[in-house]
């Protein structure tokens, strides 16, 4: 399929997903959403995508934010089915089985903050900028951004991010936890592809099954939670994954590879 403001490309078993509208620093309008999440059910349903990157294109953008030209004439019904359109495509990366990598190389503010939070891994540029700053525009967070940040970086600092419209550098990002690892900017998809093929060739079933495990525990209180990782680990014992992968570590012989199933 062809899009016009989302590139998608595969090299082996990743999928780089770059949002492609550089002159307008990459910012999100209807039709790029749109186009995104028609990219997110593509890589769902290819079976030889074992894991993704999303970034954005150029060198001065991750994503800048939503497109405040289209929002700024919106009224309450069509405000909030924007928000909707947003936070739709965001919790289908978020949910994606496949692990998903967002490789911030610039602002990643607004929206672009938000697109790299639902992400499961946020590596970043050290010329990578991250902030909330709606409330400079009269608006809130609207595709996720006061949920996901309290539960990446507690509610205090969320809360004062977010009041403040604070713009932080990729050192701080990566210091309240906002982000797992700071890379010169020539090695940040490298560094990127190099950790969605390590994850790549890990078993696959078992690596969507932890995703699996980890989103929904968090939801729930820490006995439930148990509960749900013990239904999964169970799970995994079903897999040829888990018995080829058993038994050649009993035989002390090296596995060839895993079975995607």
């Amino acid at each position: 399929m062809e899009y016009k403001n989302v590139l998608f490309e595969k090299e082996g078993k990743i999928a780089v997903v770059t949002i492609n509208r550089p002159k307008a620093l990459n910012a999100l309008n209807s039709d790029t959403l749109k186009e995104l999440d028609k990219v997110i059910d593509e890589v769902a349903s290819d079976n030889e995508v074992l894991a993704v990157i999303i970034t954005g294109a150029g060198e001065k953008a991750f994503v800048a934010g939503a497109d405040i030209s289209e929002m700024k004439d919106l009224n309450v019904l069509e405000g909030r089915a924007f928000g909707i359109l947003g936070n739709n495509v965001f919790r289908k990366i978020e949910t994606l089985e496949k692990p998903v990598i967002a490789a911030v190389n610039g602002f990643a503010l607004g929206g672009g903050c938000e697109l790299s939070m639902s992400c499961d891994i946020r590596i970043a540029s050290e010329k990578a900028k991250f902030g909330q700053p709606e409330v400079t525009l009269g608006i809130t967070p609207g595709f996720g951004g006061t949920q996901r940040l309290a539960r990446l970086v507690g509610m205090g600092m969320a809360k004062e991010l977010i009041f403040s419209a604070r713009t932080i550098n990729a050192e701080e990002a990566l210091r309240i936890g906002l982000v797992n690892r700071v890379v010169a900017p020539e090695a940040l998809m490298d560094e990127a592809k190099k950790l969605a093929n390590t994850i790549a060739s890990n078993a696959p079933i078992a690596v969507k099954l932890c995703k699996q495990a980890i989103n929904r525990g968090m939801q729930v209180d820490i006995d439930t939670a148990i509960s749900i990782e013990a239904e999964i680990f169970g799970e995994c014992f079903s897999t040829e994954d888990q018995t080829d992968a058993m038994t050649a570590f009993v035989e002390k012989r090296k596995l060839e590879g895993f079975k995607n199933r």
